[in-house]
């Protein structure tokens, strides 16, 4: 579904907000790498994939004049029924809004004009953003904290800008201990963005989701995600092997001044060698290589009852730095929300 939003004016200010077309493609993502809360989520690339996925999207862009300052692009799935007000379903923007300095305020209110217009042409009764702020920002006001998140509310970073040295003799003790035993043994690690390396990250990856039953993504999904991000030159999968065998892998987004480890997995087999330490180390100099400054662990927690607390007692032997974002916010439509308490109700008495 295609929708027309009109060019919107701002009473008090020169910015307008339009739809973004194939022509905005590299201002829109220079602006958001540029950016130090630009989110790989909200790239070109990313939308693409989530159009693939099924997802319809809905890319906007704040102008001053004929200059690009900021926007959003929202993701919309369609629950069965939301055309007829019987769905919950939500406009989801993770990573957004995305503004440059004093642009947000008005910049807002004219998204959020646009998002109102947007809902009750799709059927949403509510708009989901994960801004990657560290406090609420003013230009929420009317939002509220959301249930689910969108992105992992806490991550852990490591700093790539010093020396190599530096760097590992930054991580813990065993961390840095493990690294070490990873080379005596001959791990061997590789970077590429080769369609043949997709179904040996896969397959880790789903040993691992056995393994620790966690969620796991059906394997269409990874050939949607590598071939969109691998032709706008976002990723790379890379492997750690020993004596041939392929032990761990990851998928590594780079994006502005961040690489993200966004997924992977390890095997079971021959642990005594450290492959997965061996590829993490691997990564953070690739993407230091690749002039990233910052290595995103993505998902970690620090407390034992959290999901990721597991897999967190690993990542934190490299080091790092803890840093929590806000977490989605929700801001509701009431007149869709209405309709679909109207229907819901209706279908019960029916």
């Amino acid at each position: 579904m295609s929708v027309l939003i009109e060019k919107c004016m701002s009473p008090c200010d020169s910015l307008t907000v339009r739809s973004l077309t194939v022509a905005d493609r590299d201002r829109w993502d220079s602006l958001l790498r540029s950016l130090p809360q630009g989110c790989f989520m909200q790239s070109w690339a990313w939308s693409q994939f989530k159009q693939l996925e099924g997802y319809q999207i809905f890319r906007y862009g704040v102008f001053e004049q004929d200059t690009l300052v900021g926007g959003c692009i929202f993701y919309f799935y369609a629950q069965a029924g939301a055309s007829q007000g019987h769905s919950a379903s939500l406009l989801l923007a993770p990573g957004a809004p995305c503004f440059l300095p004093n642009f947000a305020s008005v910049g807002m209110k004219l998204l959020m004009a646009q998002a109102t217009q947007l809902a009750q042409a799709v059927g949403a009764i509510a708009c989901r953003m994960e801004p990657l702020l560290p406090e609420r920002a003013d230009y929420l006001q009317g939002f509220v904290r959301a249930p689910v998140d969108l992105l992992p509310t806490e991550t852990l970073l490591i700093d790539l800008r010093p020396a190599l040295d530096e760097i590992l003799q930054a991580m813990k003790p065993k961390g840095r201990y493990n690294v070490r035993l990873s080379q005596k043994h001959g791990v061997e690690t590789h970077f590429n963005q080769e369609l043949q390396a997709i179904p040996k990250l896969y397959d880790l990856f789903w040993e691992t989701v056995e393994r620790q039953k966690f969620f796991g993504e059906p394997y269409g999904f990874f050939i949607n995600l590598c071939q969109s991000l691998f032709a706008a030159d976002m990723a790379e999968i890379g492997l750690a092997t020993w004596q041939g065998n392929p032990l761990a892998a990851m998928l590594v987004v780079y994006w502005g001044d961040r690489a993200t480890y966004l997924y992977g997995g390890r095997s079971a087999q021959h642990p005594q060698v450290m492959a997965a330490y061996a590829l993490h180390w691997a990564a953070m100099q690739q993407a230091k290589a690749r002039g990233c400054q910052i290595y995103d662990f993505y998902g970690y927690s620090q407390q034992p009852e959290h999901n990721y607390f597991k897999f967190s007692q690993f990542k934190c032997q490299f080091g790092g730095t803890p840093v929590t974002t806000i977490g989605a916010q929700d801001y509701f439509f009431y007149d869709r929300l209405a309709d679909t308490l109207i229907g819901v109700l209706n279908r019960v008495m029916v």
